[in-house]
């Protein structure tokens, strides 16, 4: 009868060990932890338009503050954020970028040189579905600025994408491929006087 338990514990004990472990619901200092070590990272992207059109390209990140979406043909655009500002750059036009201040945009969340998602009134969402953790933030002194929804995978942590949502309710969702991190990446590509004058 011992043996026959010894067994069956035996048994049992090499079912859990041959289960994947459960992913859990990831908390905020583990996501803040997360976006904070992440410095730099390249990767392909694909975006979702708010009208329902699709575009693809390469996202660089080089933190604090600065993004780069290089987006592929035929839109060849290119949006980038450096010196505190976001400039959107049309290749079909020969006119100067659009720039609007980093801070108004719900990216400059994750873009700080310190995230810490658990400071008051930052977060308005945080669910997990069984597989990855959402969470939804926004500036508290500035929630009229809009929001973004980050997706987390666990084991390791992984930013997967975001749903960025304006001030006028308009939703673009960005969805990352691998990001490739600690890479090398110049000051120039985030540069955007050095950019508008290369055009």
């Amino acid at each position: 009868m011992v043996l026959m338990k010894r067994f069956i514990a035996t048994a049992l004990l090499g079912i859990s060990l041959a289960l994947p472990a459960q992913a859990e619901k990831l908390s905020l200092n583990a996501i803040s932890n997360y976006l904070n070590g992440l410095q730099t990272a390249k990767g392909a992207f694909t975006q979702i338009n708010g009208d329902g059109t699709i575009s693809t390209g390469t996202i660089y990140i080089k933190r604090p503050g600065r993004v780069r979406f290089e987006y592929n043909p035929p839109e060849a655009s290119l949006v980038m954020a450096g010196g505190g500002q976001v400039a959107v750059f049309d290749a079909r036009s020969n006119q100067p970028p659009e720039q609007y201040p980093l801070s108004r945009t719900p990216l400059s969340i994750i873009l700080q040189r310190n995230v810490n998602l658990a400071q008051a009134q930052m977060v308005t969402g945080h669910g997990y579905d069984g597989t990855s953790t959402t969470v939804t933030a926004q500036d508290p002194e500035n929630p009229d600025y809009g929001s973004i929804q980050m997706v987390f995978t666990d084991s390791p942590v992984e930013l997967r994408q975001w749903v960025i949502t304006d001030n006028a309710g308009g939703q673009t969702t960005v969805v990352l491929g691998d990001l490739e991190k600690g890479v090398t990446l110049p000051a120039r590509l985030f540069n955007i006087v050095q950019e508008a004058q290369s055009r």
